[in-house]
């Protein structure tokens, strides 16, 4: 049972993507524990957007239903969030699984082109999205205002889970998250023991572990402590039961003028100003504090029905920027560099932003001489 059953590779985010080699109890044991855990029965219907060669794709999103009997219905080719609406809207569905991308290019789409659409047209696409029973986002972090929107919307809020390749799914949100805080990814599952180090690190053992990396002993070796964990790179902490995700050691994690500081908690607080449709925080050398906070920007378009005016724009000073983030930011946290792009941000073929490529390349090492670039000014009255 401990046999090479499939081999996932990493998405890559914090370096080239490495493979994980799955053993056979993972095709069966994973999937039986997810299917028990979402109550997934031979009656449900998922939708699955979602690339079969990714973790997700494969580990939650068809194994778990396979297992059960459930009907899986497929998607084929890239993502369309208007061809996704259009599937809701019929009915007939009820799980969802994407990650925090999917979330919001469907969230866009709706205030863009959807929201303004008559009433009797508009609670159709509504009552498609509520229709849906359970819908699940794992991956990276879903952003809060991301989370409101369509908690709003479906009257019910998306169930978080926290995995990696390496390990499954091991924090997940009750089927009822009433008693869940927000911004949590919820509780540890059964049979699986989690560490939290001193300075965050989670470190995870489970059943379910991948057994090696493809033709890298040594990576493997360096990838578990002497117990037999699995240092997973991310830097959590605990209340009471339940769990938040900080982001990545490595690139979530701004130091800066002695403090350490969440990216992640940046973004959700930028991405829930009206006016920012996307958002990427990263860490930037400097001399003086170690590392700045910069911030690259999305704005959001101006929807068809002309309602959102009073939310879009589209300029944006850092100053501004600062502004309203005053009272939801401590002032170490404020970001000192800004950059705005046109249109969404690159991503990886899993959806997801590569902070390790796209924070060189917006802010190189010359980012002062760049025009797009903002720079709050230490001579400044304001403090960094």
């Amino acid at each position: 049972m401990n046999g090479a059953s499939a081999v996932i590779f990493t998405s890559g985010t914090t370096g080239p993507p490495k493979g994980a080699v799955q053993r056979r109890t993972w095709l069966t044991g994973n999937a039986e524990a997810d299917a028990d855990f979402y109550r997934i029965t031979e009656q449900d219907v998922v939708l699955h957007v979602l690339p079969v060669h990714h973790a997700s794709g494969v580990g939650l999103t068809f194994l778990p239903f396979i297992i059960a009997g459930a009907c899986i219905e497929f998607r084929s080719g890239s993502f369309d969030a208007a061809w996704t609406w259009e599937r809701w809207r019929r009915g007939g569905l009820s799980f969802f699984s994407g990650v925090p991308t999917i979330y919001m290019r469907l969230m866009r789409y709706f205030e863009e082109a959807i929201a303004s659409r008559p009433p009797e047209e508009r609670v159709e696409y509504v009552a498609g999205a509520r229709n849906i029973r359970t819908m699940l986002c794992g991956s990276s972090a879903l952003p809060g205002p991301v989370q409101d929107f369509w908690e709003n919307l479906r009257q019910l809020p998306i169930l978080i889970r926290y995995g990696a390749t390496e390990f499954g799914t091991v924090i997940k949100t009750d089927l009822d998250p009433s008693g869940t805080p927000r911004n949590s990814v919820g509780r540890v599952v059964e049979s699986v023991s989690l560490r939290l180090e001193d300075d965050g690190h989670l470190l995870v053992k489970c059943p379910y572990m991948f057994s090696k990396y493809l033709h890298d002993e040594k990576a493997t070796i360096e990838a578990h402590d002497k117990d037999g964990y699995f240092k997973s790179g991310d830097i959590a902490r605990r209340d009471g039961t339940y769990y938040f995700i900080l982001g990545r050691a490595s690139i979530d994690i701004i130091k800066s003028g002695g403090y350490k500081i969440s990216a992640l908690d940046i973004e959700r607080e930028i991405l829930g100003l009206p006016y920012v449709a996307e958002v990427m925080v990263v860490g930037v050398p400097d001399e003086e504090f170690g590392q700045r906070v910069a911030a690259t920007v999305s704005l959001k378009k101006e929807s068809g029905g002309g309602s959102s005016s009073s939310r879009t724009r589209t300029e944006l000073t850092l100053q501004e920027l600062r502004h309203d983030l005053r009272t939801k930011l401590a002032a170490y946290k404020m970001p000192t560099i800004l950059r705005l792009v046109e249109g969404e941000l690159p991503k990886s073929g899993t959806a997801k932003v590569q902070k390790k490529i796209l924070g060189p390349a917006y802010f190189p090492p010359n980012y002062r001489d760049i025009s797009e670039v903002q720079v709050w000014q230490s001579d400044s009255k304001s403090k960094l």
